[in-house]
């Protein structure tokens, strides 16, 4: 009835997969869980996963080569036994003891991809990490509500359980350059293809908090990849919000100057950034004014 599939990379889930593993075991549901290692170079953390093998229902394989993000959610899926298929991504824990339970519930005949949402725990983690907890808790953590107003824009791919089916005509883009976005992608074609979304409030503790130097460099990647996304026309201006307004502020000739802010404040933005008080309207300012500055270049 419902296959589990959780890739991971340099990651110790077995946790996770503990406690998904003892929440189905309790259930009558037929299952099974399907652990995906990209590679990993940890070996420490490989023998700490080599435990999930020893759970019924449960595997966990190491590949031999790294595949990269789409990839290897594409082969879960295609491993996969059962007609639901929950993503898991590595860093996450569920909120509650029936979280299985919630998900199992929502299914119907209409559903097609359902989304429980995501949380960030409450105490205020160290300086080096701050940034990417306060960015995850005012643009991620939205009730049902807030992500219903923009449906696919507020999905993230950490955990959402989708019929196989439907996910066998839409799948993780894989030419794409492993460097983000493939989430945003997934989204978008879900979208293009009306697949009904539904959004319920059963969330997972999102753990894996980057530093915010990390964070930064992350979201320059995905700025540089918005790019090429928009020149192969794999995204319209309109599908996300910093691309909408960088193709409003260029009709201006606005561009201009935010490219030359780029180059004159990067700088002191970054440093703001990196602080124990990170400004998101300056993180926001940070990535359109690359952006423009990028367009510039090109």
């Amino acid at each position: 009835m419902l296959s589990v599939l959780i890739p991971t990379y340099n990651y110790d889930i077995y946790p996770l997969v503990k406690q998904i593993h003892a929440q189905l075991s309790e259930t009558d549901y037929v299952f099974e869980i399907l652990c995906l290692d990209d590679h990993s170079e940890n070996t420490a953390t490989i023998q700490q996963n080599e435990a999930i093998n020893v759970l019924p229902n449960a595997t966990y394989t190491v590949l031999p080569e790294n595949i990269g993000r789409s990839r290897i959610r594409n082969l879960l899926a295609q491993k996969a036994t059962y007609t639901w298929l929950l993503f898991l991504d590595a860093d996450v824990l569920p909120v509650s003891d029936d979280f299985i339970t919630k998900y199992v519930a929502s299914i119907s005949d209409e559903k097609e991809v359902i989304y429980g949402g995501i949380l960030y725990q409450q105490e205020k983690p160290k300086q080096e990490n701050v940034l990417r907890w306060i960015y995850g808790k005012e643009r991620e953590a939205l009730s049902v509500k807030q992500r219903q107003e923009a449906s696919y824009l507020r999905f993230l791919t950490l955990s959402f359980l989708i019929r196989k089916d439907v996910f066998e005509k839409v799948t993780f883009n894989e030419d794409i350059p492993n460097a983000r976005h493939e989430d945003t992608l997934f989204a978008n074609d879900l979208k293009h293809l009306k697949v009904h979304m539904t959004h319920i409030h059963n969330p997972v503790y999102h753990l894996g908090l980057d530093t915010s130097e990390g964070f930064i460099h992350k979201s320059m990647e995905s700025v540089e990849v918005l790019i090429l996304f928009l020149k192969n026309g794999l995204i319209a201006p309109n599908d996300i919000l910093i691309t909408k307004v960088y193709t409003r502020v260029k009709k201006f000739g606005l561009h201009h100057i935010l490219s030359l802010m780029y180059s004159w404040f990067g700088n002191y933005f970054k440093k703001n950034l990196v602080s124990s008080n990170p400004s998101m309207f300056i993180f926001d300012l940070y990535r359109l004014t690359y952006l423009c500055y990028l367009d510039k270049r090109q």
